[in-house]
């Protein structure tokens, strides 16, 4: 019988910091060999146990390497001024985000010489999370370590990766981002992680994706479909049409999904400063599908990508998909999808990029999303995408016939 680490409980709270502070004290244990390393694809064991194993990989890696360069960790906020405050009886949504990256991240390069840099970037939040994290950061005591970023007060601009975008209003998620990366490169940065605003990604994990780029790679993609990964995800916020927006989405992204990559969504990604330089020379999209266009972008240049299991727990009701609308969401997602293909002049299903435009708006996509065609009931999540299942013509039949 596997032996259990004592203090394991099987719970973890992604707003408690006494949890967050235990997965640590774990992974340490695991490390000093003190305690026994849960496999952390095995759903019987502990939660905590398994990301805990993760952070102990990460951390083992990062004490090896002794990486003298520098890493900036970006991410984009919009709406996130309850996450980024600690949990309370007047703000139950509250997560205390920027602490607790900080932290993380504080103790994964604990006796290292790696410099490290977080970048929070506001996306034209109304609500102005750019104020609530600069109050955070204060707070802290490496609060010194975070470069709070407008995406307003960069644009317009009238040159660099940020020329085509007029308005913060026509950008999600991506022109932040892309502000991020850009403005951590030029503080030096020989690489940049792209993470989430909440807590959904241990950062203490970062490690994992800092072996395989100090091994050559020049793209580390976090995948939460590997065996190894460990993956708490509420997929009841989306209905059971949800395959079919899916099966778009891969048909569209053939260059990437026929090489395995299945999760390019994931927001725990690494890119070295060379296909940084690709990706940001011409962006072309600012929307949700940013990810796809960077990685599209890696794959012209002719950039190693790599993928590692890591562990993410979803975070879902603050979610972007959420507050500003899932299908709105898709929508963004899907449009830029085949900008991303069609401006990058990658291999992709032409027949299905036109159903896509004729067809994904975000009321129709609510209609899509309640309903299963026969085609697709039952599929493997491994297959969407395969053009045999359900054709574009068959499917632009089915969507026909669905609006009425």
């Amino acid at each position: 019988m596997r032996a259990r680490t004592p203090s394991a409980t099987g719970e973890f709270g992604l707003a408690s910091l006494d949890d967050h502070q235990r997965v640590r004290e774990l992974a340490d244990a695991i490390i000093a060999g003190n305690a026994v390393a849960e496999p952390p694809g095995d759903p019987t064991a502990p939660l905590d146990g398994r990301i805990a194993s993760h952070l102990a990989v990460s951390k083992q890696t990062v004490d090896a390497l002794q990486w003298e360069g520098m890493l900036g960790v970006v991410f984009a906020m919009w709406g996130e001024r309850r996450r980024l405050r600690p949990q309370t009886d007047d703000n139950p949504t509250g997560e205390d985000a920027l602490r607790v990256k900080l932290d993380q991240l504080a103790w994964l390069f604990a006796g290292s010489p790696t410099r490290w840099r977080l970048y929070p970037v506001d996306d034209g939040d109304p609500d102005d999370s750019a104020a609530v994290a600069i109050e955070r950061a204060a707070l802290h005591p490496h609060g010194d370590r975070v470069s709070v970023l407008r995406l307003s007060d960069a644009i317009p601009a009238e040159d660099g990766p940020l020329a085509g975008l007029d308005h913060v209003d026509d950008s999600k998620k991506g022109g932040a981002v892309i502000l991020g990366a850009a403005t951590a490169l030029a503080d030096g940065c020989d690489a940049i992680v792209m993470t989430d605003a909440d807590n959904s990604v241990n950062l203490g994990q970062v490690g994992l994706l800092l072996g395989r780029f100090r091994d050559g790679a020049d793209v580390v993609i976090g995948d939460r479909k590997h065996p190894d990964a460990v993956l708490v995800k509420a997929e009841a916020r989306w209905g059971p049409g949800i395959v079919v927006l899916r099966h778009m989405q891969r048909m569209v992204g053939t260059a990437l999904f026929a090489g395995g990559l299945r999760d390019t969504q994931a927001a725990f990604k690494l890119y070295g400063r060379a296909a940084l330089g690709d990706i940001l020379a011409a962006p072309s999209t600012f929307g949700f599908a940013f990810d796809s266009d960077w990685l599209y972008a890696a794959l012209a240049g002719e950039r190693t990508i790599e993928r590692v299991p890591f562990a993410f727990i979803d975070s879902a009701a603050e979610s972007a998909s959420i507050t500003q609308g899932p299908m709105t969401t898709w929508e963004s997602l899907l449009r830029g999808v085949v900008a991303a293909a069609r401006a990058r002049n990658v291999d992709h299903d032409r027949e299905m990029a036109v159903v896509i435009d004729d067809y994904a708006d975000a009321e129709t996509l609510e209609m899509v999303v309640q309903r299963v065609p026969p085609e697709l009931e039952g599929v493997d999540d491994a297959r969407l995408g395969d053009r045999s299942l359900m054709t574009p013509m068959r499917l632009r039949e089915w969507l026909d016939e669905l609006i009425g």
